[in-house]
């Protein structure tokens, strides 16, 4: 359909509420794309730490979705920080011990580890970390 003569559609301008809307969507896509990458590679990061996969299984919340996970532990402007416990394949379903922790912050890209925060034995406070 061809617009009447002098007739055009137009961008919102940036300081419109129509305009800081659409930006403001943007900006929590952005986030949730970034988020989800961050705990992929967290998931990633803490599997090649701990000796891979064949010997090493994160918490079940590493798997979860992005939205009220309990190992995402905090959100900063240097990135995210998730804390969870691990251990031998298997060991929530068998209800075994944690024989890991990690604590890492990931980028708010989700594409740089910032910091591995903990790599190691559970420290008495994970305990409380719920294992899901």
């Amino acid at each position: 359909m061809v617009s009447p003569p002098g007739l055009r559609a137009q961008e919102p301008s940036p300081g419109s509420l129509t305009g800081q809307t659409l930006q403001r969507i943007e900006e929590i896509k952005n986030e949730a794309m970034g988020l989800q990458r961050a705990i992929n590679l967290a998931r990633g990061t803490a599997a090649k730490l701990n000796g891979g996969l064949s010997v090493y299984r994160p918490a079940v919340c590493m798997y979860q979705g992005i939205s009220n996970n309990p190992c995402l532990v905090g959100r900063s402007e240097a990135g995210y920080t998730f804390r969870f416990l691990g251990g031998s394949p298997g060991w929530e379903q068998l209800q075994l011990p944690a024989t890991v922790e990690t604590e890492l912050l990931i980028s708010r890209d989700g594409r740089t580890v910032v910091q591995i925060i903990y790599n190691g034995l559970p420290r008495p406070a994970a305990e409380e970390l719920p294992p899901e």
